[in-house]
């Protein structure tokens, strides 16, 4: 009969048992280390979750190689498998380390980052990593890409919704609690590595604008810009990643100044740097030069992990031999990243994150959603309540309207990579709980995000389709037929999860038309409107504010 995994995996630890033995060290493990293998510790391919356009192929065969040192976007009993094959098909053993986006919580949803900012609670920010991290260790994974530290203050930028806002102050302390939160002392199973985020600039693009452009002063960089990067830094974040954006006209991956001068020279930095993902090859855009130069322009800057563009393991060689990089340069960014996983526990137990046992047990806990459910409500913001209509009381006939009042599948906030949103209930489904047998919710869904059928597609990203197929018109009559009926309105509108996060800037951030056009029919019922504004940045509401007695900013908060 075939051995579970996990029992084959125990057994193989006595394998690898002088990793743990007193004499182990980095320098006698690198002194039998061939070039090649070197560069493999500083290659990270991706794994079978995809976020972005690279899907690596024959991933078993390249770490049998000793081609890989890392992993990125792995999951679960895959983990164990790739690392059982890097512990036990090559040469020396060397365990990959797997890192995942895990950004505002794992399978258990926390609020957007954004939103944890509004709470100016640090306990609860580190209680929430805390759980992050716990749920994701046990499902294989050592490193997650948190905190993000960049200041943005322009709403337009979609990855605002990742970050703590515009203050420097705030964003340090912040970046500080969620180092501590993920990390600990990096002493137990479900400590995790957290990695600063991205270094640097990358939040003041021009025009808002993901991916463009960043032109300032060293004043503005030092005063308003590095004190969050500088923060997770002392707070002892294990690693760092380098931003897309240029600064002082050169690309972030290829810039001494900022990864070596600053980040390790000024700061005292230790850990180790990782790019973002294909940063490397991007800097060819840049005009950089081919894969082989924009590489050794990286390395020397001080980069040492290369995330999924082949540019170290394809290019590194060949750049050593032609004498634009030396050995030196190789065996620094491999130490840093050898040391790394040697303060994880990896090289004492390869498959300290393996155990195919814990998801089941200690992942979406009752504990852990309970948790969620009561940082999300410090989360939420009153903008305007005349009269005190809020809170409302469980009596009488409350009309639920809006696009988003009666959906799960685009509610959980960006970079929910983990969470299933089945497992959640929506707004209608939770306020019909809390008032129960007291009044009623009648509800209607009113109008879709916007009249724009290709726009509201390209904002519901991971198959998070919701949009109806009848006419404005039909939708809005049946809105207006529940919102006679009831005593007072709440409207469940504004950005669903993916008009903010990556590559989702907006030029406009007013309310969506339709969303704007129904309020203005609702408005005319003369019932009193609460309205909750669902999304990842600040938005425009000026009609709304001159119009509407209450309105609540949730962000994007589930319940479990």
């Amino acid at each position: 009969m075939k051995k579970p995994l996990l029992t084959t995996l125990s057994l193989c630890l006595a394998m690898v048992s002088g990793f743990a033995q007193e004499n182990f060290s980095i320098d006698s493990l690198m002194a039998k280390m061939t070039l090649e293998e070197k560069i493999g510790q500083m290659n990270q391919l991706v794994g079978n979750i995809l976020t972005g356009s690279i899907a690596n192929s024959g991933i078993e065969a390249k770490i049998s190689a000793g081609q890989v040192g890392s992993i990125l976007n792995a999951r679960g009993e895959s983990v164990a498998a790739m690392q059982k094959i890097a512990v036990e098909q090559t040469r020396l053993g060397i365990p990959l380390v797997f890192g995942l986006d895990v950004i505002h919580g794992y399978e258990t949803c926390f609020p957007i980052p954004l939103a944890m900012a509004s709470s100016w609670n640090l306990e609860t920010i580190t209680e929430a990593c805390q759980v992050a991290g716990q749920e994701a260790s046990r499902d294989g994974i050592a490193w997650t890409f948190t905190p993000m530290c960049d200041i943005a203050r322009d709403p337009r930028w979609g990855r605002i919704a990742e970050g703590a806002g515009e203050d420097p102050y705030l964003g340090g302390e912040i970046a500080a609690a969620q180092v501590r939160g993920f990390q600990g002392n990096l002493d137990k199973p479900t400590d995790i590595a957290a990695c600063v985020k991205h270094f640097a600039l990358y939040g003041a693009p021009q025009a808002g604008r993901d991916y463009n452009t960043v032109d300032m002063s060293r004043i503005a960089m030092y005063n308003y810009y590095f004190s969050p990067y500088k923060a997770a830094v002392e707070a002892g974040v294990g690693s760092a990643m380098s931003s897309f954006n240029v600064v002082d006209g050169i690309p972030a991956t290829a810039n001494k100044w900022l990864m070596t001068d600053v980040l390790r020279n000024q700061w005292g930095f230790d850990g180790f740097v990782v790019t973002d993902y294909t940063a490397i090859s991007e800097m060819i855009d840049h005009g950089m030069g081919d894969l082989q130069q924009v590489s050794a322009l990286a390395l020397k800057a001080g980069i040492d992990m290369d995330m999924v563009a082949d540019g170290f393991i394809g290019t590194l060689e060949k750049s050593l031999q032609e004498g634009k990089i030396t050995e030196e340069d190789i065996d620094k960014a491999c130490r840093r990243i050898l040391e790394a996983k040697y303060k994880l526990g990896l090289f004492e137990n390869p498959y300290k994150y393996c155990n195919v046992d814990r998801p089941k047990n200690d992942i979406f806990t009752a504990e852990n959603r309970a948790a969620a459910r009561d940082i999300a409500a410090e989360t939420f913001v009153l903008l305007k309540n005349e009269g005190n209509l809020l809170p409302l009381q469980r009596k009488g006939r409350i009309a639920l309207i809006g696009p988003l009042a009666d959906t799960k599948a685009n509610m959980p906030g960006t970079w929910s990579v983990a969470a299933v949103s089945e497992r959640y209930k929506s707004l209608y489904e939770g306020m019909k709980d809390a008032v129960g047998d007291k009044g009623e919710v009648l509800y209607a869904k009113g109008c879709n995000l916007c009249y724009d059928a290709t726009l509201e597609a390209n904002a519901t990203m991971f198959g998070r389709e919701m949009r109806d197929p009848r006419s404005p018109q039909q939708l809005t009559a049946e809105a207006l037929g529940v919102a006679q009926r009831a005593d007072v309105i709440v409207f469940a509108g504004g950005e669903s999860s993916e008009f903010s996060g990556e590559s989702s800037s907006r030029s406009n951030i007013d309310l969506p038309d339709a969303q704007l056009d129904l309020l203005k029919a609702l408005k005319k019922t003369g019932k009193p409107i609460v309205m909750l504004n669902f999304a990842g940045r600040s938005t425009v509401m000026n009609w709304e504010n001159d119009n509407l007695p209450a309105i609540l900013q949730v962000w994007f908060a589930q319940q479990a």
